[in-house]
């Protein structure tokens, strides 16, 4: 069995569709050079697109142009019932749900650490962050981790998904993942 599988994977691995695949773009809006042209100018853009005041709308062209097309994000965490649970969307998804909300209550994102690491164009990143609803919040109400899984294609940055978790009394942010 272990044979097939690798034979299959060789296959697909040496397919002219694999080595030729090219990224369509995620938008009829092209990426701003600065915000893909790096790890931490591609972090640095998706943290600034969905942070703004109340009221302020969201540059979502840009969020789209940061993501593959088959782009995700993914939220996990613990329901009201104990259970844990996961809500993955496309890009659009989580502009159509949570875009209302951070522009009507006002959202602000900081990294506060990072763990990156990376092999060739794929690069996976513990990006600690914490929340607020406005720059002048003393205490964030909100901190957690952000999984992020970036690809380069020989030209920019991509993000292929985000996968995070919040942060609770029962699961404290680990001391290795609050380091720059």
């Amino acid at each position: 069995m272990k044979k097939i599988a690798f034979v299959c994977l060789l296959a697909f691995a040496g397919s002219s569709s694999f080595a030729n695949h090219t990224v369509a773009a995620a938008d009829s809006i092209p990426a701003n050079d600065k915000d893909v042209q790096s790890i931490d100018a591609i972090l640095g853009a998706l943290y600034d697109v969905i942070s703004g005041p109340a009221g302020q709308k969201r540059n979502w062209d840009r969020m789209r142009t940061l993501f593959l097309p088959e782009g995700r994000l993914v939220a996990t965490g613990v329901r009201a019932d104990g259970s844990i649970g996961k809500r993955i969307m496309s890009v659009e998804d989580y502009i159509n749900s949570s875009g209302p909300v951070l522009e009507k209550n006002g959202f602000f994102e900081q990294e506060i650490g990072r763990k990156t690491d990376q092999f060739g164009g794929v690069a996976q990143v513990f990006s600690t962050y914490e929340s607020r609803k406005t720059l002048a919040d003393e205490k964030p109400f909100m901190r957690g981790i952000n999984s992020i899984q970036l690809w380069f294609d020989g030209k920019r940055w991509w993000v292929l998904s985000v996968f995070w978790q919040s942060e609770t009394p029962q699961l404290p942010i680990p001391a290795q993942y609050l380091k720059q």
